[in-house]
């Protein structure tokens, strides 16, 4: 099928077909003393991920992720990803009820000053409980557990709509945005088709 692009106005830019393109907001925050409201119900705890749990890992990532489009683990080999799971730097954590896991964390101390949330979410069943800000102390706490002087983290618009108040209502405060160019992972055989539905899927 031939293809037909508009006209662009001056600042904007072609996005190839195949590929996606996504607004992130980064924020912050700076305050140790600032902790969401909150405790997680009995039977809930957080259980850490390490690289010998890899499937368990992968499964949970996709089984939150899958229609945010969550991507960077999907590119990763296995013997990356153990490796990334085993390094000092990361924590991982699942969020389990029961014997059931049913949220993800992960957490980045590669920069001695900052720690980074770099993945925060639930299962769709496991939502609409208001289990984000219990999950998000813990978070926090395991964070400034650390000498760090910040925490931050990402979202952007493939995220859940309410991803980005959800984080202020936290106490992040955002600071930069940028564009980010990426593969569509359901052309790549790396999520069903129908993931996402949100976001359309263009070809070639």
């Amino acid at each position: 099928m031939e293809m037909h692009n508009p006209p662009l106005r001056a600042g904007n830019s072609p996005v190839p077909a195949g590929m996606l393109a996504t607004v992130v907001t980064c924020l912050e925050t700076r305050d140790r003393e600032a902790r969401p409201e909150g405790e997680l119900p009995p039977g809930l705890r957080l259980q850490p991920l390490k690289g010998g749990d890899l499937s368990l890992y992968r499964a949970l990532y996709d089984a939150v992720g899958a229609d945010w489009l969550w991507v960077s683990r999907l590119f990763m080999g296995d013997d990356a990803l153990r490796a990334h799971l085993d390094h000092p730097a990361t924590q991982a954590q699942m969020l389990v009820d029961g014997q059931t896991p049913i949220g993800l964390v992960e957490l980045d101390f590669a920069s001695p000053s900052d720690c980074e949330v770099v993945y925060f979410g639930l299962v769709a069943s496991a939502t609409g409980r208001r289990l984000g800000p219990a999950l998000m102390a813990k978070v926090l706490d395991l964070a400034w557990a650390r000498p760090v002087e910040r925490v931050w983290l990402h979202t952007c618009h493939l995220d859940h709509p309410a991803a980005l108040s959800f984080y202020r209502r936290m106490g992040f405060s955002p600071f930069a945005t940028y564009v980010e160019v990426l593969p569509d992972p359901r052309l790549k055989s790396l999520l069903p088709r129908e993931a996402a539905p949100h976001v359309p899927l263009i070809e070639g």
